[in-house]
């Protein structure tokens, strides 16, 4: 039984900072490339980061460069989003998912629905003056 559950959206200003959870169970968090999404109302879901089973790979989509930091617990099996300097582009249901592979320095893996094992429901982010 593997179930994410993602914590820590709501609402900010633009500038404003969030720091999004990721608690992953049913499995061992060094074992899988965890990579963060969002989705925003009426949009396609875009990869925003990832991070690989040992930590050492990490991707971020050019619009968050930057601004964004994923980073992983293992002892509480956590993966964390730190985001700073908020937007409202960012404004999205952000949600975490196991990934398939290794890396993330895979071609398609943050665009091809394929490489989604399992995901949360995910939390809301809401950046608005």
């Amino acid at each position: 039984q593997v179930r994410l559950v993602e914590s820590g959206g709501g609402l900010v200003h633009p500038g404003g900072s969030l720091r999004l959870s990721c608690v992953v169970s049913g499995v061992t968090l060094d074992h899988h490339v965890i990579g963060w999404f969002r989705q925003a109302a009426g949009k396609e879901r875009e990869g925003v980061s990832c991070i690989s089973t040992r930590g050492s790979d990490t991707y971020y989509r050019d619009s968050v460069k930057g601004r964004f930091t994923i980073s992983r617990d293992k002892t509480k099996n956590t993966v964390y989003l730190q985001m700073d300097s908020l937007k409202p582009e960012d404004t999205a249901n952000y949600f975490c998912a196991t990934l398939y592979g290794s890396t993330c320095n895979i071609p398609g893996i943050m665009t091809s629905s394929r490489y989604l094992e399992h995901w949360g429901q995910g939390t809301p982010v809401t950046v608005s003056s």
